[in-house]
């Protein structure tokens, strides 16, 4: 991953459960020397000093960088490059309690700590107001590998507690990475180059066909139109020299002091 630059802005890799365990890995476009790591068990925000910066002997905003996270039931890990930069045991997370355990999804992306709508302390903790004139600012992700430790296709909460050992995992075999590594799908050239000379043909003269047949459509619309136009027009012209003639026949009346008749029915 190559992180954001922009002061307030935030590149995060985030493991994250239903029941609000958390890990994560987050840098800050205007911190150019340290990268922190972090973690939060069942949404527990009542302290704040689980966080660690870790100095860095690169810019990550410069070039890609390996952040690795490694999760099992004793202990995380997080990784730089291959190198360990934190430990983490099961009981140093309040005696296990805080220690996330959850089936947890991965979240990659970037977003504004620095938004002037954010709380001052997390506008702070960010590096200061983002100045979304500056931008884009933009977060670079080459590859993303996710490695489960466990066999199953699903994972079901047991109970409400949240503990590991309420986590019943359902047996066979997931098809989320069937899913993930499957080919996308041919683009209409690609499909094109893909048939046959014959085939080709014979689409060519089907697409001639219908363009023939539709342009026919449209020539017999518009006469069709036309002459529906050229009957309501002499309707009209009709009813225009009815009505001509009746205003006519009614001036001349009242000029010799009578009444006009109308010829049309009340």
């Amino acid at each position: 991953m190559r992180a954001a630059t922009g002061t307030g802005v935030v590149s995060s890799i985030v493991l994250q459960s239903e029941d609000l365990d958390e890990v994560d890995w987050e840098i800050l476009g205007g911190n150019t020397t340290h990268i922190q790591s972090n973690y939060f068990g069942k949404g527990n925000t009542t302290s704040y000093d689980r966080a660690i910066w870790h100095p860095s002997s690169f810019q990550p905003q410069d070039d890609f960088h390996n952040y690795t996270t490694r999760w099992t039931k004793d202990e995380l890990e997080w990784y730089i490059d291959g190198a360990s930069v934190r430990v983490l045991k099961y009981a140093e997370a309040n005696g296990g309690k805080n220690f996330p355990q959850t089936p947890m999804n991965v979240r990659i992306g970037v977003w504004a700590g620095g938004d002037e709508d954010n709380p001052k302390d997390t506008v702070e903790w960010a590096g200061g107001e983002t100045d979304y004139g500056d931008g884009p600012y933009t977060m670079s992700v080459r590859s993303l590998r996710v490695k489960d430790y466990s066999e199953g296709k699903e994972y079901v909460y047991g109970d409400m507690t949240g503990s590991w050992d309420s986590i019943e995992i359902v047996p066979g075999n997931s098809t989320a990475s069937k899913t993930l590594n499957a080919p996308p799908p041919l683009t209409a050239s690609q499909r094109w180059n893909k048939l046959s000379p014959g085939a080709k043909i014979g689409v060519g003269s089907s697409v001639g066909i219908t363009c023939i047949a539709l342009i026919a459509l449209a020539g017999f619309y518009c006469v069709r139109q036309r002459k529906a136009g050229k009957r309501e027009r002499a309707a009209a012209d009709l009813a225009f020299e009815s009505e001509r003639k009746e205003l006519s026949a009614y001036q001349m009346q009242m000029s010799k002091g009578g009444f006009a008749v109308s010829s049309k029915p009340f």
